[in-house]
C-alpha cells in the first residue's frame, strides 16, 4: 500500500507541475531545466559522442519540450515523454553529422572519450584518489575502451543498453520510452551485452596482463555494462 500511495502521489505531483509548465510558468520551467538539464545532455552526449552537437542538441530538445507541452496529456510520464524527444532529436542530429561533417577534419584539440558528457567531471569522480598513477592510467583506459566499444554496438540494442545499464531506466520505462514491448525490451538488453562482451573479449586477451585486467567469469551473466575487470590487484567499475 505504501508503494501504491507513493506512487499515487508522484503522478498527483508531476500532474501539478505539468499544469504550471502549460501555463507558462517560468519557475515551472526552471525546475524543469534544472531537474532534466544535465540527465538529457548525457543522454544525447552517448548518442551522438560529440560535445558541442551533444550542447546543441540538447537546447533543441528543450524547443521541443517547451513548444509541445501543450500537446502532453500524460499518457507517459514526464521523464519518458522527455527522454523519446531526446532520442529523436540525438538520432536526428547523428544521421546530419554522418551526412554533413564525418569528412571534415578538426583543428580543435582533441576531447576525452567517456562513457557521458564531461569525460573529465566523470573520470574524476571515478579516481580514486589513493590510486597509483599506474592504476589512474589503467582507469580511464579500461573507461575509454569500453565507451568506443559500446558505440560500434549495432541499433537499436546500443540504446536500450544506454539506457538501461547507464540511465538506469526500468524496463517498463525502456518500453515506454522506445515504444516496443517488455519482452522486446529484454531480448535486446541480452543481445545487446553479449555483443558488447564480444566486443571487448579480444581487448582484454590482447592488454589484459600489461594492464592487470581479468575478464568475468565465463559463468557470469553481465547485469550491467562490463561489469568488473582487475587492476592493481582491485576491482575497477567501468560504468558510472
Amino acid at each position: 500500500m505504501g508503494d501504491l500511495a507513493s506512487a499515487i502521489g508522484a503522478r498527483a505531483e508531476e500532474a501539478a507541475v505539468v499544469a504550471e509548465l502549460k501555463a507558462g510558468s517560468e519557475e515551472a520551467y526552471a525546475w524543469l531545466i534544472g531537474e532534466f538539464q544535465k540527465p538529457v545532455y548525457g543522454l544525447v552526449y552517448r548518442v551522438v559522442s560529440d560535445p558541442a552537437d551533444a550542447a546543441d542538441t540538447t537546447q533543441e530538445v528543450f524547443l521541443k519540450v517547451f513548444r509541445g507541452m501543450k500537446h502532453f496529456h500524460g499518457e507517459s510520464s514526464l521523464k519518458t515523454w522527455i527522454y523519446r524527444i531526446a532520442l529523436h532529436e540525438a538520432a536526428n542530429r547523428k544521421r546530419w553529422w554522418f551526412r554533413h561533417k564525418a569528412q571534415e577534419t578538426s583543428i580543435e584539440p582533441a576531447e576525452s572519450d567517456g562513457l557521458c558528457g564531461g569525460g573529465g567531471t566523470m573520470q574524476a569522480a571515478l579516481a580514486d584518489p589513493h590510486e597509483s598513477p599506474f592504476d589512474s592510467v589503467a582507469h580511464r583506459e579500461v573507461q575509454q575502451r569500453v565507451g568506443e566499444e559500446l558505440r560500434k554496438v549495432a541499433e537499436p540494442y546500443r540504446t536500450t543498453l544506454i539506457l538501461r545499464d547507464l540511465e538506469g531506466m526500468s524496463y517498463d520505462e525502456i518500453a515506454e520510452v522506445l515504444e516496443i514491448s517488455l519482452g522486446t525490451v529484454k531480448s535486446r538488453l541480452t543481445r545487446g551485452r553479449q555483443a558488447l562482451k564480444e566486443r571487448l573479449a579480444p581487448y582484454v586477451r590482447e592488454v589484459g596482463e600489461e594492464l592487470g585486467l581479468t575478464a568475468p567469469e565465463p559463468e557470469e551473466e553481465m547485469e550491467c555494462l562490463p561489469s568488473r575487470v582487475g587492476a592493481g590487484g582491485r576491482a575497477i567499475e567501468v560504468m558510472p
